[in-house]
């Protein structure tokens, strides 16, 4: 197993000073209480939550938290996210700024119900 990979969420952000800690905390428990019945588990080196498939990532960086969710959710709540950078399927939540935790919450809500009717389509 690679070294460098950390082993858990924990072990993951004991990489980052105490403020982004505390913020990918915060991010953490949003994401757990919008999606109690998803795990926790690093998936691309990064923290994620699964519900079955990959609900969310988020990662820290230097200047913001990365957030995750995915190209739909990024387009579904496109007006709500205008404040922030994105790209397809990411957003940055800069370090200087309060988590948007009530929107995080509601776009992983959202992430629930996409990969809940994608598996029962499946079945």
């Amino acid at each position: 197993m690679n070294k460098n990979v950390p082993r858990d969420i924990d072990d993951y952000m004991t990489l980052f000073p105490e403020a982004t800690q505390r913020l990918m905390q915060q991010m953490r428990v949003t994401i757990r209480k919008a999606a109690p019945g998803a795990t926790e588990k690093i998936s691309y080196g990064i923290p994620a939550f699964a519900l079955g498939k990959d609900l969310v990532h988020f990662a820290g960086y230097k200047k913001h938290i990365g957030f995750y969710p995915g190209a739909g959710a990024i387009a579904t709540f496109k007006q709500q996210l205008a404040g922030y950078k994105t790209s397809k399927g990411a957003v940055q939540f800069p370090l200087d700024r309060p988590l948007p935790l009530a929107l995080v919450a509601r776009i992983v809500k959202f992430r629930v119900k996409q990969v809940l009717s994608v598996a029962k389509r499946k079945r």
